[in-house]
């Protein structure tokens, strides 16, 4: 499938979204509703699913995981050096590492599923399982020097998002090959299929771009380095690692996604610089639309 062609429907989608939100089509308390609704319910349900029922195969994956693991790792290394050289504060440092290592689900599974089908999918899936606890727990211990937390309060954090829940939940039914009431499966999929399209549209809504005159350098350093820089990086250690170019493809989507959504409110949360969060996931969005065409054409 042409990519523009699969991107087509994300961005309407997000257009929708942005649209909705500046004519007030929409009152405040539903985007607040909604997006309450898909991180604590509906998109936990689609994460289950997606692990639930899939083939788990770990060790025909285990180049795919070493070289996200390094990926994630070796960024978040890089930027705690990075830190302690410009003494960067870390109300702005946690928003920083979020903007490099985590991603945007809805519209990695989106365009995952559009591209790469259900083998695609199984990988994604796979990957999305390892990294989400992986990540919440890096950008965690980034805002821990300002919040001084203690390790029984980073764990807490971890068990209580409800995205690790939900693979967690759906990994352990998977290896208990269970099973459900038909009718059950049936209404879990009705659900699942909701997070997505609500996801994106909610991504749109949640697009803030008043801040980007007064961090214009900044924030366009940060948004190249996610873009360009991270799934350029994963392109050379998929090939120092031997994967083949179907996994280097799914590895390159996935550094090339824009952050997540949901550092907004993790940032908020912890007490970082939320203001400038918003302006990082609204420009990398913006961004993606345009780098991810371009990268694709060049690794396919």
């Amino acid at each position: 499938m042409n990519v523009v062609v699969a991107l087509f429907p994300l961005i309407i989608l997000i257009m929708m979204g942005y649209g909705f939100k500046r004519i007030e089509y929409l009152t405040d308390e539903f985007w607040r509703g909604a997006e309450k609704l898909n991180y604590m319910i509906l998109f936990p349900i689609l994460l289950f699913n997606s692990l639930a029922y899939i083939k788990f195969e770990v060790a025909a994956l285990t180049k795919v995981l070493l070289a996200l693991l390094i990926i994630i790792v070796l960024s978040s290394l890089m930027l705690w050096v990075m830190k302690v050289i410009f003494n960067i504060p870390v109300a702005r440092f946690g928003v920083y590492v979020q903007s490099q290592i985590r991603f945007n689900t809805y519209i990695g599974l989106s365009i995952t599923s559009l591209l790469f089908g259900t083998q695609g999918m199984q990988i994604f899936a796979m990957m999305i399982a390892f990294a989400i606890p992986l990540v919440n727990v890096i950008s965690i211990l980034s805002f821990t020097q300002a919040q001084q937390l203690k390790p029984q309060q980073i764990f807490i954090s971890i068990i209580k998002n409800p995205l690790i829940g939900g693979c967690i939940v759906g990994i352990i039914f998977n290896l208990m090959q269970g099973s459900l009431f038909s009718g059950v499966e049936q209404v879990l999929k009705f659900l699942a299929s909701m997070s997505l399209p609500l996801g994106l549209i909610s991504v749109g809504a949640a697009l803030q771009f008043a801040q980007l005159k007064q961090d214009y350098a900044r924030l366009l350093m940060n948004t190249l380095g996610r873009l360009i820089v991270m799934p350029s990086v994963a392109y050379l250690i998929c090939s120092l690692l031997g994967l083949s170019h179907f996994e280097t493809m799914i590895l390159v989507v996935f550094f090339s996604l824009p952050t997540a959504s949901a550092a907004y409110i993790l940032t908020r949360y912890l007490k970082g610089d939320s203001q400038l969060m918003a302006s990082v996931i609204s420009l990398q969005t913006l961004g993606f639309a345009f780098t991810f065409p371009i990268l694709i054409f060049l690794i396919s």
